[in-house]
């Protein structure tokens, strides 16, 4: 019989109250999970493959790196980073073009409306946001735009662009210990509030004055009744 975790949900009004009674001046986002429902990642990844984006020869060396990855034979971060490098030699335009009709016909009706909600009310009361995934930055870029995060704002992973062209050069992988590196690269070092939904958010939910677990996983659940953080599920996700 499995051992039953205890840990305190937040109703929506009481998780926005616990958010706005800190009254923060920094809050920083996850993105897949915590600010709609499913991952945008690999979404994104099958997407293009399915569409004839990307190459037949990067489409075979994805697969099988991705394959190794859900055997855990590749790990968070380096999965991740190739998930940026396969679209190398690929114009930057055409990911741009990618992101916006993948965000607009996959992702955008999965939004959570009750953090939409916060994230506006945060912005009006002028709080400093940050969102910080390990999903390439061109999707998050333009689900941010849904969120009023200007890109500026936003980190990522990503590689480096030279003359309009995708390389395989990466600049950053925001995933576990690497969110809150990213952060500290940008002088967030001790923020308000942080939102996340998965243990490779721990580490930056971790920094935060107060952290909030958005539609947790599992791991996410065991770790906030280990460190005493009361969850939040969105309506549309709430367990029964």
């Amino acid at each position: 019989m499995s051992e039953v975790v205890a840990v305190t949900r937040l109703s929506t009004q009481e998780f926005a109250g616990a958010v706005h009674a800190l009254s923060p001046k920094v809050a920083v986002f996850d993105c897949d999970g915590t600010l709609w429902s499913g991952d945008a990642g690999s979404g994104f990844m099958n997407w293009t493959i399915e569409t004839g984006l990307v190459s037949r020869e990067a489409t075979d060396w994805i697969d099988a790196r991705y394959r190794r990855y859900l055997r855990g034979e590749v790990s968070e971060v380096a999965i991740c980073g190739e998930m940026v490098q396969m679209y190398q030699r690929l114009r930057e335009e055409e990911m741009r073009r990618a992101a916006k009709t993948f965000f607009a016909s996959r992702i955008e009706r999965n939004i959570f409306p009750e953090m939409r909600a916060l994230v506006e009310e945060l912005r009006g009361g002028d709080v400093e946001i940050w969102a910080v995934s390990s999903t390439n930055n061109w999707v998050i870029e333009e689900g941010m735009q849904r969120f009023g995060i200007p890109a500026e704002r936003v980190l990522a992973a990503r590689v480096a662009v030279k003359d309009g062209v995708v390389t395989d050069t990466l600049l950053d992988v925001p995933t576990d210990e690497g969110k809150v590196a990213a952060l500290r690269r940008v002088g967030v070092t001790a923020p308000d509030a942080v939102f996340g939904n998965s243990v490779h958010d721990a580490a930056m939910l971790g920094i935060a004055r107060r952290a909030f677990p958005v539609n947790p996983t599992p791991g996410l659940v065991e770790r906030s009744a280990r460190e005493g953080w009361a969850v939040y599920y969105p309506g549309s996700v709430e367990p029964k």
